[in-house]
């Protein structure tokens, strides 16, 4: 008996074309495509990833000749398949061979057929060529489903992507809070060390002080019962024996004249409201010291595909090459820019950058609903450093070069959203650069462009405490 074929038609179809392979390819990652295919899909990739599993491919792809015999066989297989189903295939009526088909029915026919009542008048053409015609018919309403079916097999890989990096991001925040929370533990249980120390240092100081209070009242007191205890036993004597010691019984009393009254004096007791006053205020205000705050912190969902922000996503950096990431509809395609988490769409704010004057880069505001997928013709405003000048730039209308004395170290950035005022300083001097003066209608976002492999980053700001009186 002839070995039977497997018909697990999808282990042979190409998941770029959807066909049967042609010339099957083998890659470092153990997937296979189409040779045509995978070089017109890594057209525009220059990190020639996987189509499938996006996995960076290591040299020069192998022919798959197991595969392609396989391929082979398979199509030798559904070609006998259809001669014998057309061998065996006759009109039921007449059982004669279905050689003309039908174009008023629609259906295959035989000889017979055509000369029949129920095909009178009707157009006839051979089977095999109406085949073909309606064929390539079918293939064209075909295109469209292969075509979308391969665009969802493309969203399901970058989906699967999608779904793998937000695992990892939460197992790296996860990590990071802990890591923040650890400091902060530490920081406490040496603080909670410290004050316990202090309150134990102080007590035992009182305790000492009274104890050595209490031991010199306490030989006061045995002097006393002494001279008492003799005195009372000459009142009991005699009167001759009494006499005779009278003299010195009165100067032994004499001699232990009353002390004065035994007084505790201030400071004895424990200062409690030292160390439990605003016990949780001055640990919280001490710990300020520890503490860092952003006026604006970096949204990595935003970043483009070469930029790298910090862990404390408070710098970033032009690493020069594509860092694979989500597509997310928040993050910029064409640019290297970042932005920050919080928008402003009322009151003033500022916050200062560390600039550097060793590649380009641009600081400033961005409108929200400005495009993050393709060119940006509008809708921002910013310092730009380009080809060693300063500009202030707001396409399409502003554009001027800016005459600075010095290169900039630190710009700070003061937003008045509701006076429409947009105004760049040197930090060091407390300069103003510039001001854009435009009426703003919704929420603007801080933004950082660079293509400088060296970090520009949100300078942090002191943390203070006001007490209302």
């Amino acid at each position: 008996m002839a070995a039977v074929f497997p018909r697990a038609e999808d282990d042979y179809l190409c998941s770029i074309c959807s066909k049967v392979f042609n010339n099957p390819v083998l890659l470092s990652c153990s997937h296979s495509f189409c040779k045509d295919c995978l070089e017109l899909w890594w057209v525009d990739k220059p990190l020639r990833p996987c189509p499938l599993c996006r996995a960076p491919s290591t040299g020069e792809p192998h022919r798959n000749l197991a595969l392609k015999n396989l391929c082979d066989s398979f199509l030798k297989q559904l070609s006998l398949e259809e001669k014998t189903s057309e061998t065996e295939t006759v009109c039921s009526l007449h059982s004669e061979k279905l050689k003309l088909f039908c174009l008023d029915h629609l259906q295959p026919v035989c000889v017979v057929c055509r000369d029949s009542k129920a095909h009178t008048n009707h157009r006839f053409r051979p089977i095999d060529e109406a085949a073909g015609d309606y064929k390539e018919e079918l293939r064209k309403h075909l295109k469209p489903l292969q075509d979308r079916i391969e665009h969802f097999n493309k969203v399901k890989v970058e989906w699967d992507q999608t779904a793998a990096y937000i695992k990892t991001q939460a197992l790296d925040t996860e990590k990071q809070i802990k890591e923040m929370f650890k400091k902060l533990h530490k920081f406490l249980e040496e603080e909670e060390k410290a004050r316990v120390i202090a309150l134990r240092m102080e007590g035992e100081d009182k305790i000492l002080r009274m104890s050595r209070k209490i031991a010199a009242l306490s030989k006061e007191l045995a002097h006393l019962s002494e001279t008492i205890k003799a005195t009372e036993k000459e009142l009991k004597s005699g009167s001759v024996t009494f006499m005779l010691n009278y003299k010195t019984a009165v100067e032994r009393v004499k001699q232990r004249p009353l002390v004065e009254e035994p007084q505790l004096g201030p400071g004895a007791l424990m200062v409690v409201a030292r160390h439990l006053g605003n016990l949780s205020f001055n640990v919280w205000n001490k710990m300020k010291e520890m503490v860092t705050y952003f006026p604006v912190v970096l949204d990595p969902n935003t970043a483009g595909p070469y930029l790298s922000v910090s862990e404390d996503l408070e710098s970033l950096r032009y690493e020069g090459e594509e860092i694979v990431k989500p597509q997310n509809p928040e993050r910029f395609k064409e640019y290297p820019t970042v932005l920050g988490l919080r928008g402003f769409k009322s009151g003033t704010h500022s916050w200062d950058v560390k600039v550097r004057s060793d590649a380009n880069w641009a600081i400033g505001v961005i409108a929200e609903s400005v495009s993050r997928k393709g060119d940006i013709q509008s809708g921002y405003w910013e310092v730009w450093f380009h080809d060693g000048k300063y500009r202030a730039y707001a396409p399409p209308k502003i554009d001027n070069i800016l005459s600075l004395n010095r290169p900039l170290q630190k710009i700070r950035v003061k937003l008045d959203w509701s006076k429409g005022k947009l105004s760049f300083y040197d930090s060091d001097t407390n300069t103003l650069l510039y001001t854009f003066s435009q009426t703003f209608t919704e929420r603007l976002l801080p933004f950082v462009n660079t293509v400088n492999k060296n970090p520009l980053s949100i300078v942090p700001k002191k943390v203070t405490v006001e007490i209302e009186e």
